[in-house]
């Protein structure tokens, strides 16, 4: 059976995640960008945590982590590329590692660019990836760190995975990813129906995280540089993929 996997809305645009097995009882969360909404979501289902997996080292992701362990003691789990930069880690994980999670594989994948030292991780039999400020819906992490080259390599990576994976990242930008990302690839038809359903959706209040990773390949131009459509419209046919990258990239910190 696959996890059961739940969204929490943290800080003002945030998400963790919590990934529950209902037969060993364990359950992992994703991030820990403050203790209270997870905490509480914790108690509400009766839930005990048992694992901790972060991403990255940055603050919106790991500030709540104290919190959680007093009330929760639970196996830390992070990359060895940030250790030095991350709360203490009872188990430091590489690309390519697996650890089992509720009798489940959890692979870890480098996706360095936002930071170096950014992992992913995915639960295949749950079709399911933890992207955090990697991929994101409708967009990609801002280069803090990494280059553009590294970044497309990362993208690439997560692109590779089965269509129906569910991919949860870590903020709701999807509005504001959606507004540029129709500068950069206007004629797409898929795009501009997601455009519709993210701004009903957040009128009325709902997250538009998760998504599925079929529909960024649809839609996401960060992950479409080799688009000849974009490329033509940015007056780079033929170019090297990951130089459109690097230019949608620029073009979005700008925007």
């Amino acid at each position: 059976m696959p996890l059961e996997i739940v969204t929490i809305p943290c800080l003002s645009d945030n998400y963790a995640f919590l990934a529950h097995d209902a037969a060993s009882g364990q359950t992992a969360l994703i991030d820990a960008p403050e203790a209270g909404p997870i905490l509480a979501e914790l108690d509400a289902r009766g839930w005990k945590l048992s694992h901790v997996l972060l991403t990255h080292h940055h603050w919106d992701h790991v500030d709540g982590l104290a919190g959680i362990l007093e009330k929760h003691p639970a196996k830390v789990i992070g990359a060895a590329a940030d250790a030095h930069r991350l709360p203490p880690l009872d188990q430091q994980v590489a690309d390519g590692d697996s650890f089992d999670l509720g009798g489940e594989p959890v692979q870890v994948l480098d996706v360095s660019g936002h930071t170096v030292g950014h992992v992913a991780y995915y639960l295949p039999k749950s079709a399911a990836v933890f992207t955090a400020d990697s991929l994101m819906a409708l967009g990609c992490g801002r280069l803090f760190e990494g280059t553009a080259p590294q970044m497309w390599t990362s993208l690439s990576k997560l692109a590779a995975l089965p269509d129906e994976t569910i991919v949860y990242s870590g903020h709701e930008y999807t509005q504001s990813n959606a507004k540029f990302a129709i500068t950069v690839d206007p004629d797409n038809a898929a795009l501009q129906q997601r455009m519709a359903e993210i701004n009903h959706a957040r009128t009325a209040g709902q997250p538009t995280v998760p998504s599925s990773l079929a529909l960024e390949k649809a839609t996401n131009p960060f992950l479409r540089a080799a688009d000849p459509a974009i490329q033509a419209h940015l007056g780079m046919k033929n170019a090297d993929p990951a130089e459109v990258f690097a230019e949608i990239r620029a073009r979005k910190d700008r925007f």
